[in-house]
């Protein structure tokens, strides 16, 4: 049995039955035979689908928030935009995809010479629990208006979500097949990988998951995306407007309660304004309220699990014996549940898990750079390169380093990162390959085919 703990205060919510061997043959099956059909859809008859799933979305907004809430302890008001997101993936693509798949004549010296786009079969998508629907739905909107079919492995923890998902299509009058959940232990995945109907795979998730997942497609050549980890700087110039700057960080910090591959990590600050910006974050920081995570007076709710929560901490503690200086936080509450308070740790070098480690919370690591060069140094000072992020008062300053000098797949200039459908998001090194959302994003699970005529 799969089951789905309450992280506010570690009670059982349900347990789910996983899916036989056979069942799973038997949908993967079906699911083959859905294809032929679904594949031959016109666009116009996948869009309108997909606006149906757009607005479902949209009508169940705060059942399926008050679900994400309740299984992962994001704060309801983060959950409810969770959901518009997810309606907004649907649109878009349900607007754009054929123009993003449309033949390309290409003049050469045959008579007629054009890519096509066309779909290769049932994808699987391995997705964790931290944005339950979205992480979903930036995957299945292009992947089905391409004319794929998907199959959803989605965290245990999260898998009323995972089920609630399928429902959304199911009603938005998607043929059976076209989009299933499956529930799943990860011990099964390597197997459902290596099944022959499986013809590609998107995982989002932790360094360890991607390497495993990647290492077995890769043996039977199978396609993959891989969106992992990330330990996102914010470099902060001497210029840069110290107010709206520390805000955007904190925010950015607590987003999902520190849950977030592409939340900022890293504060890398010039030794100019290092002391009053960690003066100012400090003091933001401390006015943030933890708790439950119905309350809509409350900035974050619970991490994820009491594992994960304990897992933070001894990243904090490590950090604290190598030499952080601990402003904020760093301890664990006397609650019933995975919660750990906004924390703040300062003089945070590399070596330091801090620097070095992914923080999956609310744990904000200040970093002292010399200059811009050492800053731009210490930003990329990193196996990660997921997302970046510059502050100064010179925009064309900023988009230089964001252009030419940071490493990461998405770099931003006095804003924090963040996912856009139409915009391409992805990592470089140990944060990934491949592209999501846009036209980069449909086109990962397309055979991109060359005919030629003479």
């Amino acid at each position: 049995m799969v089951q789905s703990i309450n992280p506010s205060n570690n009670e059982l919510i349900k347990s789910y039955k996983e899916i036989s061997d056979i069942e799973l043959q038997n949908t993967l099956v079906r699911m083959k035979t859905a294809f032929e059909n679904w594949k031959q859809q016109s666009f116009s008859f996948r869009s309108s689908l997909m606006k149906n799933a757009a607005e479902i979305l949209r009508k169940k907004r705060e059942e399926y928030s008050k679900l994400m809430t309740l299984e992962m302890g994001k704060p309801i008001s983060q959950s409810r935009a969770e959901i518009d997101k997810c309606a907004w993936v649907c649109d878009y693509y349900a607007d754009n995809a054929e123009k993003f798949l449309t033949d390309e004549i290409i003049k050469t010296d045959s008579t007629k010479s054009f890519v096509t786009y066309q779909p290769l079969g049932v994808i699987l998508a391995v997705m964790p629990w931290n944005f339950p629907f979205w992480q979903v739905f930036r995957f299945a909107a292009p992947t089905l208006m391409a004319g794929n079919v998907g199959i959803l492995k989605h965290a245990s923890n999260v898998s009323g979500c995972s089920l609630a998902i399928e429902e959304v299509f199911s009603e938005a009058g998607f043929p059976e097949f076209v989009f299933k959940s499956v529930i799943l232990s990860s011990s099964r995945v390597k197997d459902l990988i290596s099944n022959p109907i499986i013809q590609a795979v998107s995982i989002t998730g932790s360094v360890p998951a991607g390497k495993s997942v990647a290492s077995v497609a890769g043996s039977f050549i199978k396609k993959t995306v891989l969106e992992l980890g990330g330990s996102d700087p914010y470099v902060v110039l001497e210029d840069a407007d110290l107010t709206e700057t520390v805000q955007t960080c904190v925010n950015s910090r607590l987003i999902n309660g520190g849950q977030s591959c592409i939340a900022a990590k890293r504060f890398i600050v010039v030794k100019e304004v290092y002391d009053r910006f960690t003066e100012m974050y400090v003091d933001f920081m401390k006015h943030k309220k933890m708790g439950d995570p119905f309350d809509e007076t409350n900035d974050i709710g619970p991490q994820a699990s009491v594992k994960l929560r304990d897992e933070l901490h001894d990243q904090v503690l490590r950090s604290i014996e190598a030499g952080a200086k601990l402003l904020l936080g760093g301890f664990v509450p006397e609650l019933k549940g995975a919660f750990y308070p906004p924390t703040v740790l300062a003089d945070v070098k590399p070596g330091m898990p801090a620097f070095d480690e992914e923080l999956f919370g609310p744990v904000a690591a200040i970093v002292k750079a010399e200059d811009e060069d050492d800053a731009i140094k210490l930003a990329n000072q990193t196996v990660f390169g997921l997302g970046a992020a510059v502050f100064t008062k010179d925009v064309a300053r900023g988009e230089r380093i964001a252009k030419e000098k940071l490493n990461a797949g998405s770099c931003f200039v006095n804003q924090f990162v963040r996912s856009d459908p139409r915009l391409p998001f992805g990592g470089i090194k140990e944060s990934g390959y491949g592209r999501e959302l846009s036209v980069f994003g449909i086109r990962e699970f397309v055979n991109i085919k060359t005919v030629s005529i003479k």
